[in-house]
C-alpha cells in the first residue's frame, strides 16, 4: 500500500457523509492524535475527494496539521466508491469486544489509563478491586445526610400570586426522595421472572451512568 502525504487544503469532503462526529469524539480524535500521531491514512479517490476517514480529517484540521497521509484508490466508479464507504462505516461496527482481553489488557496498563475515547475514571473503577469500587462510589457525589435533614425540616415558599397575594407552603421531601447525585451501589434488582436466581453487586458509575458488576 502505498501512503502519500497531501495537503489538507487540496483535500476535498464528500458530498455527504454517512457518520456524524460528535464535539466529544472531535476532542477525544484530537488527544489521540496528540498522543499517538496519525496511524492510518484517509482513504481519497483520485481528485482527493475523501471515502474513508472524514472524522480524522475533521480532527487533524482541528489540530492544525498541514499534511495527511493518504492511500489513493483508482480505477473506482461512482456506484463502487459510496459502497466503499458505506462498508467502511459499517464493517467495524460488526465486531464486539472481548472482555477477558480487555480485563487483562487493563491489569497490565497498572493503573496508567489515560485513554482517548474512554472515561478514566470508569477506567479506574473497573480496575479496582471490589471493595475499592464500592468505597469509591458511596463517596463519590453524595447529598450531604445534614443539608438533606435542613431541607426536610425546613419549609420553602412559592412566589406570591396574583390571586392570593400570599405565600404558600411547599411540603418538604420525604427522605426516599431526597435527591443524589452520585453513583449507586445496589445489588441488582429482583426480577419477578428470574425470581431464584443469584442477584449481583454493582456500581453506577457517576459520569456515563452504566452498571459496573462486581466479582
Amino acid at each position: 500500500m502505498k501512503i502519500t502525504k497531501i495537503k489538507l487544503t487540496d483535500l476535498k469532503k464528500p458530498e455527504r457523509n454517512v457518520r456524524k462526529h460528535t464535539d466529544k469524539q472531535m476532542v477525544e480524535y484530537v488527544r489521540s492524535l496528540e498522543m499517538f500521531g496519525q496511524i492510518r491514512p484517509l482513504v481519497v479517490d483520485e481528485d482527493h475527494v475523501i471515502i474513508a476517514g472524514n472524522g480524522l480529517y475533521d480532527a487533524l484540521m482541528k489540530q492544525g496539521a498541514d499534511t495527511a497521509d493518504c492511500y489513493v484508490v483508482t480505477g473506482l466508479t461512482d456506484k463502487e466508491k459510496k459502497k466503499l464507504m458505506l462498508a467502511d462505516n459499517k464493517i467495524f461496527e460488526l465486531g464486539y469486544d472481548d472482555t477477558d482481553a480487555f480485563d487483562a489488557i487493563l491489569k497490565e496498563l497498572e493503573g496508567d489509563v489515560d485513554i482517548p475515547g474512554w472515561d478514566e475514571d470508569l477506567l479506574k473503577m473497573l480496575n479496582a478491586t471490589a471493595e475499592q469500587a464500592i468505597a469509591e462510589a458511596e463517596n463519590y457525589g453524595v447529598f450531604p445526610q445534614e443539608d438533606v435533614q435542613n431541607i426536610q425540616k425546613g419549609e420553602d415558599r412559592k412566589p406570591k400570586t396574583a390571586e392570593s397575594g400570599s405565600y404558600e407552603p411547599v411540603q418538604a421531601p420525604k427522605q426516599d426522595d431526597a435527591p443524589t447525585d452520585g453513583p449507586v451501589t445496589a445489588d441488582a434488582p429482583a426480577d419477578p421472572e428470574q425470581e431464584g436466581q443469584e442477584t449481583r453487586r454493582y456500581v453506577i458509575c457517576p459520569k456515563c451512568g452504566e452498571k459496573v458488576f462486581l466479582a
